[in-house]
């Protein structure tokens, strides 16, 4: 791959969700904000620059922000809010570019390889970032190199409101200074073992080599190194936007035993909230379908607030269940749909409690590394017991 030929941008939102509520609120502008939830027991959703200069984070306890900003503001978020302000940018940029992927709720790539030919990439780009400020209201940066990981980096670089281009023979001169920190995918425990071995800028880790950091960091250390020395050919996949996600059982013999298939709804929903996480995603439209032993079918659906958090669904889906379910009749099948798909961080739903965020991603973190079946409800391990010998597609 010919990474000189390559045109890749990556546009960032700057504090996505404090810009949001500046419109909504101008009185806001120039003063510290954090978005998120409770003084008492709410966490750091986002937060201005404005309160980043006292050393806020997010995902920082509001009660440890406000002892290092007194000052701050603190806004509830509004995540439909957001979401709209969301499809608005992707809709501006979905006009002008050939191919963009949406990386999450407030971050995009854009491959315009070719287009120097007959307008220069950063101009382009540059016209793109003003129209979108001017149609959005929303201030947004961006990075313009070979490769989606410098881009990245050189957005980071660039904020707040800035615009950068690394050229192919200066990659390396741009990445070398940096902290480790800075390359995508490196987090806070890998930046902890390479900072351990004097490991700290991207210099000191492209010179080590390759198996060395294999052995170090596992099957990371290889795509690691290849960023640190500027080599990323991951490509930029084109954006379709997915509408839901779903999840049926069909039982090999029709069935009315409602603790079961209570249990089986729980299990399901456990499964899709899981995915939602993976992906980023939250939804706001959550439907419960079943279909009788006389292949009657009915669905009860319900609107709720952006989630993708167990604990709010399950309690849904048991209550659109209890209300479509009206019949003393045998059911053949269930199901689950999560619909009105937006990306965004799950944390924006439970900024009320900070532990519930820390055992979803305790919960989530086992999940990943030894399967999805491997953490579940007590209500759900019930579902697998009786399913023994009945059998489910």
């Amino acid at each position: 791959m010919n990474f000189n030929d390559r045109h890749i941008v990556h546009m960032d939102i700057d504090t996505f969700f404090v810009s949001c509520q500046r419109i909504i609120d101008p009185s806001l502008v120039g003063k510290p904000v954090i978005v998120g939830g409770s003084r008492e027991r709410g966490v750091v959703a986002s937060c201005s620059y404005e309160t980043r200069n006292y050393g806020v984070h997010s995902a920082m306890p509001i009660r440890t922000a406000l002892r290092l900003c007194p000052d701050a503001i603190v806004v509830k978020g509004d995540m439909e809010y957001y979401g709209n302000k969301s499809r608005e940018i992707t809709e501006i940029i979905a006009e002008d570019a050939p191919v963009y992927e949406k990386a999450s709720i407030d971050e995009f790539y854009l491959d315009i390889s070719g287009m120097d030919r007959y307008f220069g990439c950063f101009k382009w780009t540059s016209e793109l970032k003003e129209k979108i400020i001017k149609h959005s209201g929303l201030p947004i940066s961006f990075g313009l190199s070979s490769t989606k990981s410098v881009s990245k980096m050189a957005t980071s670089e660039a904020k707040p409101l800035g615009q950068l281009q690394i050229k192919f023979d200066e990659v390396q001169s741009f990445l070398n200074p940096l902290s480790v920190s800075k390359i995508p995918m490196v987090g806070a425990s890998t930046h902890k073992i390479l900072s351990r071995i004097g490991i700290r800028t991207i210099k000191t880790l492209s010179d080590v080599p390759e198996d060395v950091l294999i052995r170090l960091l596992g099957k990371n250390g290889s795509s690691i190194h290849r960023k640190a020395n500027g080599i990323d050919p991951t490509p930029v996949i084109q954006h379709s936007e997915r509408k839901s996600i779903s999840s049926e059982r069909t039982f090999d013999r029709d069935s009315m035993d409602l603790l079961r298939i209570k249990a089986l709804l729980v299990q399901m929903v456990e499964k899709l909230c899981f995915q939602l996480r993976s992906e980023e995603k939250v939804a706001s439209t959550i439907t419960v379908k079943i279909r009788y032993t006389n292949f009657d079918t009915h669905t009860q659906q319900a609107k709720l607030p952006y989630t993708s958090c167990d604990h709010i669904l399950i309690r849904t889906v048991l209550d659109l269940f209890a209300k479509v379910y009206d019949r003393r009749m045998r059911l053949r099948l269930v199901g689950v749909r999560l619909s009105g798909l937006l990306y965004g961080n799950y944390q924006i739903n439970l900024f009320d409690d900070v532990r519930l965020i820390r055992l979803y991603q305790a919960m989530d973190h086992v999940r990943h590394r030894f399967g999805s079946d491997v953490v579940k409800r007590a209500s759900s391990l019930h579902a697998l017991e009786r399913i023994k010998g009945v059998g489910v597609d």
